[in-house]
Protein backbone atom coordinates (compact mmCIF):
# COMPACT_ATOMS: atom_id res chain seq x y z
CA UNK A 1 0.00 0.00 0.00
CA UNK A 2 1.44 3.05 -0.97
CA UNK A 3 1.05 6.51 1.45
CA UNK A 4 1.82 10.08 0.87
CA UNK A 5 3.45 11.38 4.28
CA UNK A 6 2.56 14.92 4.25
CA UNK A 7 0.46 15.30 7.49
CA UNK A 8 0.86 14.23 11.32
CA UNK A 9 3.56 11.88 12.96
CA UNK A 10 4.13 11.31 16.41
CA UNK A 11 1.15 14.20 16.67
CA UNK A 12 3.26 16.92 15.15
CA UNK A 13 2.48 18.57 11.84
CA UNK A 14 5.58 17.49 9.53
CA UNK A 15 6.35 18.74 6.12
CA UNK A 16 9.43 17.72 4.26
CA UNK A 17 10.47 19.44 1.59
CA UNK A 18 12.60 17.66 -1.08
CA UNK A 19 13.16 19.23 -4.29
CA UNK A 20 11.80 22.65 -5.38
CA UNK A 21 9.45 22.84 -8.72
CA UNK A 22 10.85 26.19 -9.49
CA UNK A 23 13.54 26.20 -12.37
CA UNK A 24 16.33 27.85 -11.71
CA UNK A 25 15.24 28.40 -7.66
CA UNK A 26 18.60 28.22 -5.44
CA UNK A 27 17.96 24.73 -3.52
CA UNK A 28 19.86 25.94 -0.11
CA UNK A 29 16.94 28.53 -0.37
CA UNK A 30 14.67 25.69 -0.02
CA UNK A 31 16.32 23.62 2.00
CA UNK A 32 17.08 26.81 4.30
CA UNK A 33 13.46 27.21 4.71
CA UNK A 34 12.79 23.55 6.03
CA UNK A 35 12.81 23.72 9.57
CA UNK A 36 14.78 25.15 12.30
CA UNK A 37 17.83 23.34 14.84
CA UNK A 38 17.37 24.81 17.92
CA UNK A 39 20.61 24.32 20.07
CA UNK A 40 19.60 23.93 23.88
CA UNK A 41 21.17 22.67 27.00
CA UNK A 42 25.14 22.12 25.82
CA UNK A 43 24.40 21.05 22.35
CA UNK A 44 21.54 19.10 22.47
CA UNK A 45 19.55 19.92 19.40
CA UNK A 46 15.75 18.60 18.64
CA UNK A 47 14.09 19.38 15.65
CA UNK A 48 11.00 22.71 15.67
CA UNK A 49 8.40 21.65 13.21
CA UNK A 50 8.10 23.97 10.48
CA UNK A 51 4.32 25.29 12.02
CA UNK A 52 6.31 26.85 14.63
CA UNK A 53 8.59 28.87 12.42
CA UNK A 54 6.20 30.00 9.73
CA UNK A 55 4.75 31.39 12.51
CA UNK A 56 7.47 33.07 13.23
CA UNK A 57 9.03 34.26 10.43
CA UNK A 58 7.79 35.33 6.83
CA UNK A 59 8.08 32.60 4.01
CA UNK A 60 11.03 32.96 2.01
CA UNK A 61 10.22 34.70 -1.54
CA UNK A 62 10.42 32.60 -4.51
CA UNK A 63 9.39 29.18 -2.86
CA UNK A 64 6.85 27.31 -4.48
CA UNK A 65 4.90 24.46 -4.48
CA UNK A 66 7.09 21.36 -3.27
CA UNK A 67 7.19 18.20 -4.51
CA UNK A 68 6.25 14.77 -1.63
CA UNK A 69 8.20 11.72 -1.17
CA UNK A 70 6.44 8.82 -1.19
CA UNK A 71 7.18 5.96 1.52
CA UNK A 72 5.72 2.40 1.15
CA UNK A 73 4.08 1.73 4.76
CA UNK A 74 1.96 -0.60 5.86
CA UNK A 75 -1.77 0.05 6.97
CA UNK A 76 -0.87 -1.01 10.22
CA UNK A 77 1.68 1.29 10.57
CA UNK A 78 -0.48 4.13 9.16
CA UNK A 79 -3.42 3.72 11.70
CA UNK A 80 -1.17 3.55 14.57
CA UNK A 81 0.44 6.82 13.32
CA UNK A 82 -2.79 8.07 13.37
CA UNK A 83 -3.26 7.27 16.49
CA UNK A 84 -0.59 9.21 17.98
CA UNK A 85 -1.56 11.73 20.52
CA UNK A 86 -1.81 15.47 19.81
CA UNK A 87 0.79 17.83 21.77
CA UNK A 88 -1.75 19.81 23.33
CA UNK A 89 -4.34 18.62 23.03
CA UNK A 90 -3.66 15.49 25.14
CA UNK A 91 -0.71 17.52 27.77
CA UNK A 92 0.15 14.50 29.76
CA UNK A 93 1.90 13.36 27.49
CA UNK A 94 4.86 15.07 28.58
CA UNK A 95 6.79 13.95 31.54
CA UNK A 96 7.28 15.58 34.75
CA UNK A 97 11.00 16.13 33.46
CA UNK A 98 9.33 17.82 30.58
CA UNK A 99 7.52 20.27 32.78
CA UNK A 100 10.17 21.08 35.36
CA UNK A 101 13.09 21.97 32.37
CA UNK A 102 10.03 24.25 30.70
CA UNK A 103 9.13 25.46 34.25
CA UNK A 104 12.92 25.76 34.95
CA UNK A 105 14.01 28.04 31.82
CA UNK A 106 10.31 29.93 31.71
CA UNK A 107 10.95 31.30 35.56
CA UNK A 108 14.57 32.64 35.01
CA UNK A 109 13.65 33.84 31.55
CA UNK A 110 10.26 35.59 33.06
CA UNK A 111 11.95 36.93 36.33
CA UNK A 112 15.84 38.36 34.37
CA UNK A 113 13.96 40.47 31.35
CA UNK A 114 11.76 41.91 33.61
CA UNK A 115 13.69 42.67 36.72
CA UNK A 116 14.41 46.43 36.00
CA UNK A 117 10.53 47.03 36.24
CA UNK A 118 10.19 44.68 39.28
CA UNK A 119 13.35 47.08 40.89
CA UNK A 120 11.38 49.99 40.51
CA UNK A 121 7.93 48.45 41.54
CA UNK A 122 10.02 47.95 44.82
CA UNK A 123 10.68 51.35 45.02
CA UNK A 124 7.75 52.97 44.50
CA UNK A 125 5.92 50.39 46.78
CA UNK A 126 8.18 52.44 49.63
CA UNK A 127 5.50 53.93 52.49
CA UNK A 128 7.86 56.73 53.26
CA UNK A 129 10.54 57.05 50.17
CA UNK A 130 13.97 59.26 50.36
CA UNK A 131 12.86 62.97 48.65
CA UNK A 132 15.43 61.59 45.99
CA UNK A 133 13.30 58.25 45.44
CA UNK A 134 10.13 59.84 44.93
CA UNK A 135 9.14 58.89 40.99
CA UNK A 136 5.88 60.10 39.16
CA UNK A 137 6.15 57.15 36.73
CA UNK A 138 7.61 54.03 35.99
CA UNK A 139 9.67 55.74 33.20
CA UNK A 140 10.65 58.40 35.42
CA UNK A 141 12.17 56.14 37.97
CA UNK A 142 14.11 54.25 35.31
CA UNK A 143 15.44 57.62 33.94
CA UNK A 144 16.38 58.78 37.19
CA UNK A 145 18.08 55.71 38.93
CA UNK A 146 20.45 54.91 35.85
CA UNK A 147 21.10 58.90 35.43
CA UNK A 148 22.18 59.46 39.47
CA UNK A 149 23.29 55.99 40.77
CA UNK A 150 24.40 54.20 37.57
CA UNK A 151 22.86 51.72 34.57
CA UNK A 152 23.29 48.65 36.41
CA UNK A 153 21.79 49.92 39.43
CA UNK A 154 18.17 48.35 38.47
CA UNK A 155 19.74 44.59 38.09
CA UNK A 156 20.88 44.84 41.81
CA UNK A 157 19.83 41.26 43.33
CA UNK A 158 19.17 39.95 39.72
CA UNK A 159 21.71 36.72 40.65
CA UNK A 160 19.37 36.17 43.88
CA UNK A 161 16.58 36.04 41.95
CA UNK A 162 18.02 33.77 38.82
CA UNK A 163 19.18 31.01 41.24
CA UNK A 164 15.85 30.75 43.32
CA UNK A 165 13.63 31.51 40.09
CA UNK A 166 15.02 28.05 38.74
CA UNK A 167 14.02 25.64 41.52
CA UNK A 168 10.94 27.87 42.33
CA UNK A 169 8.94 27.60 38.61
CA UNK A 170 10.66 23.91 38.09
CA UNK A 171 7.90 22.38 40.82
CA UNK A 172 5.10 25.48 40.23
CA UNK A 173 4.35 23.80 37.06
CA UNK A 174 5.41 20.59 37.00
CA UNK A 175 3.00 20.42 40.41
CA UNK A 176 0.05 22.88 38.52
CA UNK A 177 0.20 20.09 35.41
CA UNK A 178 0.42 16.84 37.24
CA UNK A 179 -2.66 18.34 40.17
CA UNK A 180 -4.82 20.02 37.43
CA UNK A 181 -4.90 16.59 35.52
CA UNK A 182 -5.65 14.53 38.88
CA UNK A 183 -8.63 17.07 39.70
CA UNK A 184 -9.90 17.62 36.29
CA UNK A 185 -10.19 13.45 35.86
CA UNK A 186 -11.99 13.63 39.45
CA UNK A 187 -14.21 17.03 39.29
CA UNK A 188 -15.36 17.24 35.40
CA UNK A 189 -13.69 14.01 33.37
CA UNK A 190 -12.60 14.72 29.46
CA UNK A 191 -13.23 18.47 29.92
CA UNK A 192 -11.57 21.38 31.09
CA UNK A 193 -12.61 22.28 34.69
CA UNK A 194 -12.18 25.71 36.05
CA UNK A 195 -12.15 24.71 39.89
CA UNK A 196 -9.37 22.38 38.95
CA UNK A 197 -7.33 24.80 37.32
CA UNK A 198 -7.43 27.08 40.48
CA UNK A 199 -7.10 24.60 42.87
CA UNK A 200 -4.40 23.25 41.56
CA UNK A 201 -2.41 27.10 40.49
CA UNK A 202 -2.94 27.21 44.70
CA UNK A 203 -1.55 24.25 45.85
CA UNK A 204 1.29 24.94 43.19
CA UNK A 205 2.14 28.07 44.82
CA UNK A 206 2.85 26.56 48.51
CA UNK A 207 6.00 25.12 47.14
CA UNK A 208 7.14 27.85 44.88
CA UNK A 209 6.96 30.37 47.29
CA UNK A 210 8.56 28.30 50.08
CA UNK A 211 11.91 28.20 47.54
CA UNK A 212 10.83 32.19 46.93
CA UNK A 213 10.99 33.54 49.74
CA UNK A 214 14.12 34.09 50.99
CA UNK A 215 14.61 35.19 47.87
CA UNK A 216 12.44 37.84 47.72
CA UNK A 217 13.91 39.43 51.07
CA UNK A 218 17.24 39.66 49.61
CA UNK A 219 16.54 40.83 46.40
CA UNK A 220 13.78 43.61 47.56
CA UNK A 221 16.25 45.14 50.21
CA UNK A 222 18.75 45.30 47.46
CA UNK A 223 16.24 47.25 45.14
CA UNK A 224 15.95 49.80 47.91
CA UNK A 225 17.26 53.35 47.42
CA UNK A 226 20.54 53.49 49.04
CA UNK A 227 20.80 50.04 49.99
CA UNK A 228 23.81 49.40 52.22
CA UNK A 229 24.55 45.93 51.30
CA UNK A 230 27.30 45.00 49.43
CA UNK A 231 26.40 42.22 47.21
CA UNK A 232 23.99 39.06 48.12
CA UNK A 233 25.86 37.22 50.20
CA UNK A 234 26.32 40.61 52.51
CA UNK A 235 22.58 40.63 52.49
CA UNK A 236 22.08 37.29 53.79
CA UNK A 237 24.70 37.81 56.01
CA UNK A 238 23.33 41.07 57.57
CA UNK A 239 19.80 39.94 58.24
CA UNK A 240 20.82 36.55 59.29
CA UNK A 241 23.14 37.98 62.40
CA UNK A 242 20.80 40.93 62.84
CA UNK A 243 17.40 39.73 62.92
CA UNK A 244 17.75 35.65 62.67
CA UNK A 245 16.67 32.79 60.21
CA UNK A 246 13.04 33.97 60.79
CA UNK A 247 13.81 36.77 58.89
CA UNK A 248 14.01 35.35 55.24
CA UNK A 249 10.04 34.21 55.96
CA UNK A 250 8.95 36.87 57.85
CA UNK A 251 6.49 37.65 54.90
CA UNK A 252 5.73 33.85 53.70
CA UNK A 253 1.94 33.95 55.48
CA UNK A 254 1.19 37.36 53.62
CA UNK A 255 3.35 36.10 50.37
CA UNK A 256 0.65 32.86 50.40
CA UNK A 257 -2.19 34.87 51.52
CA UNK A 258 -1.12 37.09 48.52
CA UNK A 259 -0.56 34.39 46.07
CA UNK A 260 -3.07 32.01 46.42
CA UNK A 261 -5.66 34.20 45.09
CA UNK A 262 -2.89 35.78 42.63
CA UNK A 263 -2.84 32.28 41.46
CA UNK A 264 -6.29 30.99 41.56
CA UNK A 265 -6.90 34.10 38.97
CA UNK A 266 -4.29 33.67 36.82
CA UNK A 267 -4.53 30.15 35.93
CA UNK A 268 -8.23 30.33 35.88
CA UNK A 269 -8.37 33.81 33.84
CA UNK A 270 -5.30 32.13 31.41
CA UNK A 271 -7.27 28.72 31.01
CA UNK A 272 -10.53 30.02 30.14
CA UNK A 273 -8.75 32.41 27.49
CA UNK A 274 -6.52 29.53 25.76
CA UNK A 275 -10.37 27.91 25.67
CA UNK A 276 -11.84 31.29 23.86
CA UNK A 277 -8.51 31.78 21.85
CA UNK A 278 -7.67 28.71 21.25
CA UNK A 279 -10.06 25.88 21.34
CA UNK A 280 -7.78 22.87 19.79
CA UNK A 281 -5.44 23.82 22.14
CA UNK A 282 -2.86 23.87 19.13
CA UNK A 283 0.25 25.15 19.90
CA UNK A 284 -0.23 29.02 19.55
CA UNK A 285 2.62 31.68 20.63
CA UNK A 286 -0.08 34.56 20.19
CA UNK A 287 -2.78 33.28 21.82
CA UNK A 288 -0.24 32.19 24.50
CA UNK A 289 1.39 35.39 25.43
CA UNK A 290 -2.35 37.45 25.31
CA UNK A 291 -3.60 34.99 27.09
CA UNK A 292 -0.87 35.25 29.71
CA UNK A 293 -0.48 39.22 29.70
CA UNK A 294 -4.42 39.36 30.56
CA UNK A 295 -4.47 37.02 33.09
CA UNK A 296 -1.05 38.57 35.00
CA UNK A 297 -2.96 42.44 34.44
CA UNK A 298 -6.37 40.73 36.45
CA UNK A 299 -4.26 38.92 38.97
CA UNK A 300 -1.59 42.26 39.75
CA UNK A 301 -3.94 44.61 40.10
CA UNK A 302 -6.70 42.31 42.35
CA UNK A 303 -4.15 41.32 44.81
CA UNK A 304 -1.92 44.87 44.90
CA UNK A 305 -2.65 45.68 48.60
CA UNK A 306 -0.67 42.21 49.59
CA UNK A 307 1.64 42.99 47.85
CA UNK A 308 2.45 46.33 49.33
CA UNK A 309 2.12 44.65 52.75
CA UNK A 310 4.62 42.20 51.14
CA UNK A 311 7.53 44.48 50.37
CA UNK A 312 7.07 46.25 53.91
CA UNK A 313 7.50 42.87 55.79
CA UNK A 314 10.76 41.92 53.68
CA UNK A 315 11.90 45.21 53.59
CA UNK A 316 11.66 46.76 56.93
CA UNK A 317 11.40 50.10 55.41
CA UNK A 318 13.93 52.04 57.80
CA UNK A 319 12.02 56.03 57.69
CA UNK A 320 8.51 53.67 58.13
CA UNK A 321 9.80 52.63 61.43
CA UNK A 322 11.38 55.57 62.28
CA UNK A 323 7.96 57.51 61.84
CA UNK A 324 6.06 54.23 63.79
CA UNK A 325 8.14 54.93 66.86
CA UNK A 326 8.36 58.67 67.06
CA UNK A 327 6.75 59.38 69.77
CA UNK A 328 6.59 55.94 71.70
CA UNK A 329 10.12 55.66 72.51
CA UNK A 330 13.18 54.75 71.26
CA UNK A 331 13.34 51.05 69.42
CA UNK A 332 9.36 50.99 70.48
CA UNK A 333 9.13 49.55 66.91
CA UNK A 334 12.20 47.49 65.60
CA UNK A 335 10.46 45.23 63.49
CA UNK A 336 7.16 44.85 61.38
CA UNK A 337 5.64 41.49 61.96
CA UNK A 338 2.96 39.67 60.32
CA UNK A 339 0.43 40.80 57.80
CA UNK A 340 -2.16 42.39 60.60
CA UNK A 341 0.55 44.58 61.44
CA UNK A 342 1.78 45.41 57.95
CA UNK A 343 -2.17 46.63 57.41
CA UNK A 344 -1.99 49.01 60.07
CA UNK A 345 1.40 50.65 58.89
CA UNK A 346 0.23 51.26 55.85
CA UNK A 347 -2.84 52.43 56.55
CA UNK A 348 -1.56 54.45 59.19
CA UNK A 349 1.36 55.57 56.85
CA UNK A 350 -0.83 55.74 53.67
CA UNK A 351 -4.43 55.87 54.25
CA UNK A 352 -6.46 53.73 51.83
CA UNK A 353 -4.14 54.94 48.60
CA UNK A 354 -0.99 53.81 50.11
CA UNK A 355 -2.55 50.07 49.62
CA UNK A 356 -2.51 50.75 45.91
CA UNK A 357 1.09 52.28 45.91
CA UNK A 358 2.83 51.16 43.15
CA UNK A 359 -0.53 49.35 41.25
CA UNK A 360 0.69 50.91 37.64
CA UNK A 361 4.66 49.48 37.66
CA UNK A 362 3.06 45.97 39.00
CA UNK A 363 0.48 45.49 36.23
CA UNK A 364 3.16 46.76 33.66
CA UNK A 365 5.88 44.40 35.01
CA UNK A 366 2.83 41.57 35.54
CA UNK A 367 1.70 41.31 31.54
CA UNK A 368 4.65 40.78 29.87
CA UNK A 369 6.28 38.91 32.88
CA UNK A 370 3.51 36.32 32.57
CA UNK A 371 3.11 36.30 28.52
CA UNK A 372 6.58 35.56 29.17
CA UNK A 373 6.37 32.86 31.47
CA UNK A 374 3.62 31.52 29.48
CA UNK A 375 5.09 31.69 26.10
CA UNK A 376 8.69 30.62 26.70
CA UNK A 377 6.98 27.55 29.32
CA UNK A 378 4.74 26.32 26.11
CA UNK A 379 7.27 26.59 23.35
CA UNK A 380 9.94 24.45 25.72
CA UNK A 381 7.25 21.74 26.65
CA UNK A 382 6.55 21.62 22.82
CA UNK A 383 10.20 21.40 21.79
CA UNK A 384 11.29 18.58 24.29
CA UNK A 385 8.15 16.89 23.85
CA UNK A 386 8.20 16.38 20.27
CA UNK A 387 12.18 15.95 20.68
CA UNK A 388 11.46 12.45 22.99
CA UNK A 389 8.32 11.39 20.50
CA UNK A 390 11.18 11.94 17.41
CA UNK A 391 13.26 10.05 19.69
CA UNK A 392 11.16 7.46 20.40
CA UNK A 393 10.10 7.08 16.68
CA UNK A 394 13.15 7.10 14.49
CA UNK A 395 14.29 3.76 15.52
CA UNK A 396 10.57 2.28 13.64
CA UNK A 397 10.68 4.41 11.09
CA UNK A 398 14.44 3.53 10.01
CA UNK A 399 13.14 -0.20 10.33
CA UNK A 400 10.52 0.29 7.69
CA UNK A 401 12.51 2.29 5.04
Amino acid sequence: MIIKVVAKTDGFVRRRRMTAETAGSDPGVAGASAGAEVRWLGGRFWGVSESIVGSLTPRIGGETELQTVDFTRSAQDAQTEDTEPDYEGLPQGASTSTHMLAGAVAGIMEHCLMFPIDCVKTRMQSLQPDPAARYRNVMDALRRIVATEGVWRPMRGLNATAVGAGPAHALYFASYEKLKKTLSDVIHPGANSHLANGTAGCAATLLHDAIMNPTEVVKQRMQMYNSPYRGVLDCVRAVWHKEGAAAFYRSYTTQLTMNVPFQALHFMTYEYLQELLNPHRQYNPSSHMLSGALAGAIAAATTTPLDVCKTLLNTQESLALRSLSSGQGQGAHRHISGLAHAFRTVYRLGGLKGFFKGVQARIIYQMPSTAISWSVYEFFKYGLTKHQHDKRRTPHVEADI
